[in-house]
């Protein structure tokens, strides 16, 4: 007797669809323990663990996967677009709560997917501190343009001062002289005090900062008086780019912590990689997780939307770009790593730059993202090799496969 549990989760509640054969059983319970504990009852009234399938629906679903982790029970949870793709190859018209549960235990019947693999509690952590870092340098990226926006009232040639108008250093100058008036009634001596406390400030390099703070103060027509509510939220931007700075290096520090007691060599062997920085390492380990439950590569380039797309009709088949369906911040990762790899090159050889230059160099017609995105391919057959042989990157094993492959 076959027993399928299809489980169609929103915010709130949750519809249960219990198909036993051909004959179904529908109820609904609410997202909470009482709710929980009721699907537990159901559960265990089969003597064999039943077939559970979900769809992942962001953090709604996450309650009901911990419930059944805790409970020991093996489940199935599908990508939301792979779902509503099976689900319509039954040319459903109608799509209720009570019809996508059931849709979802067919789908289970049909194609026998295979249970979703546990990943220990540091995978976990590792993705929860990546996305709390993502969101800190968006929070980043806002108080930026905030105050660029305001400097352009009280002292724009502020930014100037350094190549990048960014970092600790600069903000503490913002902070100090947040309005050029400040900088005019200070005398040269009085700033050059200040700046020489700041790190990497010794009396030479501070006293070149003082003359061009005070060259740049004499330049600025500021729109606003140095006593304005625009110079105190200067001050107050300046101070929340660094705290956020601070979190955010803190964060890592964490990631780096959690990813050293993984029970593996994951995060050494990332790191192996040349251009792979700690915290490119920890990233990727909080997006990607346990590359070892994925059984081909091919798997992790769909997770993270890099599969091409194809569009086929009569005579018509021409692949189209890259899906873009999956886990958007490790691509974003992974794109910039093959830069960082580009770039280490110049020191350390790594097969991936020498693909991604040699494909910039023979190619004419194809643009830069296209190739990165082809590089992006080799970069996870390498990691997920490198990880599922528990070994470390070596540049004379990784050409000599290339060599290997292309004979």
């Amino acid at each position: 007797m076959k027993v399928i549990f299809g489980i169609d989760v929103s915010k709130s509640t949750s519809t249960v669809c219990e198909l036993i054969n051909d004959s179904k059983t529908i109820t609904t319970i609410t997202n909470d323990r009482p709710g929980f504990l009721e699907l537990l009852k159901d559960l265990k009234a089969f003597a064999q663990h039943p077939q559970i399938i979900f769809e992942a629906t962001g953090v709604y679903s996450k309650r009901l996967q911990t419930f059944l982790d805790d409970y020991g029970y093996e489940y199935v949870v599908l990508n939301p677009l792979k779902a509503k793709k099976e689900m319509n190859l039954g040319l459903r018209h109608n799509k209720t709560d009570k019809t996508d549960a059931y849709h979802l235990a067919l789908i289970q019947k049909l194609y026998h997917h295979p249970v979703s693999q546990l990943q220990v509690e540091q995978y976990h952590q590792l993705n929860a501190l990546s996305r709390f870092y993502d969101q800190l340098t968006n929070d980043i990226v806002i108080a930026k343009n905030r105050l660029h926006k305001i400097l352009q009232f009280t002292f724009p040639e502020l930014e100037n001062l350094f190549s990048t108008a960014a970092g600790f250093n600069y903000w503490s100058i913002v902070k100090m002289y947040p309005h050029c008036e400040i900088i005019n009634d200070s005398t040269e001596l009085a700033i050059h005090t200040q700046l020489i406390r700041l790190p990497g400030f010794q009396i030479k390099k501070a006293k070149r900062f003082a003359s061009k703070l005070i060259n740049l103060a004499r330049k600025a027509y500021p729109v606003v008086p140095c006593n304005s509510i625009e110079s105190n939220e200067a001050r107050y931007y300046a101070q929340r780019l660094i705290d956020l700075n601070k979190q955010r290096q803190d964060l890592i520090n964490q990631m780096v912590t959690v990813a050293k007691s993984l029970p593996n060599n994951d995060l050494e062997i990332l790191e192996s990689i040349p251009g792979f920085a700690q915290i490119t390492a920890v990233r990727v380990l909080g997006e990607l997780g346990d590359l070892r439950r994925f059984s081909n590569p091919n798997k992790i380039n769909a997770f993270i939307g890099i599969d091409p797309g194809r569009y086929q009709s009569g005579e018509m088949d021409s692949r189209l770009s890259i899906t873009k369906h999956g886990n958007a911040v490790a691509r974003k990762i992974l794109y910039r790593a093959i830069g960082q790899i580009d770039q280490a090159a110049k020191t350390q050889h790594c097969h991936i730059a020498d693909y991604y230059e040699n494909k910039k160099l023979s190619s004419q017609t194809k643009g830069f993202k296209k190739i990165a995105i082809a590089s992006i391919h080799k970069l996870i057959r390498t990691m997920y090799a490198l990880i599922s042989n528990d070994q470390l990157y070596d540049y004379d094993v990784a050409t000599h496969n290339q060599k290997r492959l292309l004979s």
